[in-house]
Parts: C-alpha cells; structure tokens; sequence
C-alpha cells in the first residue's frame, strides 16, 4: 500500500508502467523478504485460497487476513497524512468506460492468473523456488501495467478496502472484494488439478509420449 499508492500519489508524472513497476518489484522484495517466514501472502484471497486447497490451516486465516487488512489501512492512512488529502490515495475505481460485469470479470481472470502464478512456483517441488518472487511480482507489474488505467488491478481485497475506509468511498468495493477471492480460489484449484504429484518427472515424460 505505502509504496505501490504512494508512487501514484506522490508521483503523478510516473507513467502507467512506471508505477506497474512499482507495485510489482514491491511485491518481489516482499515475497522474498518475508516468503520463509509468514509466505508473505499480503492478500486475503491468497490466503483464503490456499486454506481451501489444504495447503494452509485455517486456524491461521482470521489472524492472516486481519493483518492484510489492517496493513492496508494503516498504509493509506499514512499516504492521506503525508500527502494532507483523504480523498486521493490510489484508490482501486474503474475506469467510467467500463461496465459492472467487465470489472468484475478482470478482476476474476486477474486474480485467477496471479494464484495460478503462485501455486505454480510456490507450492511445487518441481518449480525454481528461488525465482517464485520474480514470478509473482512480474504478474503483478504485468497486470497492472495492461489493466490499471482499466479497474485499478486490484487482485487483492486488502488492498481496495484499506483506501476505500480512509476515503469513505465504497464504489464498486463490493467487485473488488469478490472477484478477486472467487478468482483466487479457482486459480489455486485449477493448477491443483493440473500437476501430477504423484508423478516423477520421467514418468510424467514417458507418459506425453
């Protein structure tokens, strides 16, 4: 929140990309500051996903996604300080042009290809695990970069509630706080249902064959 909505807040000479850049290489160094001691979820859908395919407890959900949220808002409150504005703090609004059923079908597939993303690098044995952070954080800088102007980019409730409370602007806040889970979680079941975990790599290759 501090650095992705304070480069548009702060910034607004940065382009579109730039601040794609942004919320994207936040997201890497988070991952890879704080992915081998929390998993560095940052995202309630994340978490909320990740419970519903057994590859976390939800006895840790509630604490997980208090914690988001109240990130969130502390982040956009400190940017509403700094910059002395409540109603301009990077906001996640779609653009005028765009329809409630378009917004909420970005917001789905976006989501749907970051957990998709993360399942893939993070939770795979098979994968680099090493590169899961530049993965995770190139989608997010690439999604922002194509759909930011469009809806915001959002892919995290966390992150739209957090300046939607600060503002006191709940517009479209419902779309952003359900694609995004919904999106998650058929992202997560998706590429559960693709691997083959009980399959040696050699196997797996003889059996394309």
């Amino acid at each position: 929140m501090f650095f992705g909505c304070g480069a548009i807040v702060m910034h607004p000479e940065l382009s579109v990309l730039g601040v794609a850049l942004i919320f994207g290489l936040v997201i890497m160094v988070m991952v890879l500051t704080l992915g081998h001691i929390s998993g560095a979820h940052l995202n309630p859908a994340v978490t909320i996903a990740f419970a519903l395919v057994k590859r976390f407890s939800w006895r840790e959900v509630p604490a997980y996604i208090f914690m988001q949220v109240l990130g969130c808002l502390l982040g956009a409150t400190l940017i509403a300080t700094l910059n002395q504005d409540f109603l301009h703090i990077g906001q996640t609004l779609p653009n005028t042009s765009i329809n409630s059923m378009s917004l909420f079908f970005i917001e789905f597939i976006l989501a749907f290809t970051l957990m998709f993303v993360i399942s893939g690098v993070a939770t795979d044995s098979r994968a680099v695990g090493e590169l899961a952070a530049v993965a995770i954080g190139s989608t997010v800088a690439m999604a922002s970069a194509v759909f930011g102007p469009i809806t915001g980019a959002s892919m995290n409730p966390a992150r739209s509630l957090g300046p939607a409370i600060v503002s006191q602007n709940y517009d479209s806040i419902i779309f952003y706080m359900v694609a995004p889970i919904l999106g998650a979680i058929l992202g997560a079941v998706t590429y559960n249902l693709i691997k083959y975990d009980n399959q040696s790599p050699k196997e797996t290759i003889n059996d394309c064959r």
